[in-house]
């Protein structure tokens, strides 16, 4: 059974794929591109341990998830200092150029998701792992990843959240 291949190959490979999921739940910031960074370095330290049959492209793709969830919980218990409470927008919407309340209603809507269908929505349509690998990812059979991913992009379509 051949090894596993040389880290920077895994990097160039699969380093798209886990920006998009990163900035799936981060917005395009550079939180994003941090928890891309974390990933990669948390990806490096486990990855002499690595069982080389590991789908490396799921297994990166949870822990991007991990790690930007994590910025996620970390920016929640974090106090944001102000002088004054204005009236406009706040948040990711008032610094992002163009399309940025559209991406923050997206992020949103999909975030309100229940957990399985968050997770398929997720690591399906802009994560681009297939169903078999979203099943290896979340626990359970191709069939229930498919399905959380139908129930998860109906909502978004009732919400408005998907077009």
């Amino acid at each position: 059974m051949p090894g596993l291949p040389p880290f920077d190959r895994v990097v160039r490979e699969h380093g798209p794929v886990v920006l998009r999921v990163c900035r799936a739940v981060l917005g395009a910031s550079g939180e994003a591109d941090d928890a891309w960074q974390e990933t990669f370095l948390a990806a490096l330290r486990a990855y002499p341990d690595l069982d080389p049959a590991t789908n490396l492209q799921a297994w990166l793709v949870t822990v991007a998830h991990r790690k930007a969830v994590d910025v996620v919980r970390s920016e929640r218990r974090r106090a944001v200092p102000t002088d004054t409470v204005g009236d406009g927008p706040v948040g990711p919407a008032a610094d992002e150029p163009g399309g940025a309340a559209e991406a923050v209603a997206v992020r949103e809507a999909v975030a309100a998701l229940p957990e399985r269908q968050r997770w398929a929505v997720t690591l399906h349509h802009l994560g681009g792992l297939s169903w078999a690998e979203v099943a290896l990812v979340v626990g359970g059979t191709e069939a229930a990843a498919r399905r959380a991913g139908a129930d998860g992009v109906a909502a978004l379509r009732r919400t408005g959240g998907w077009d």
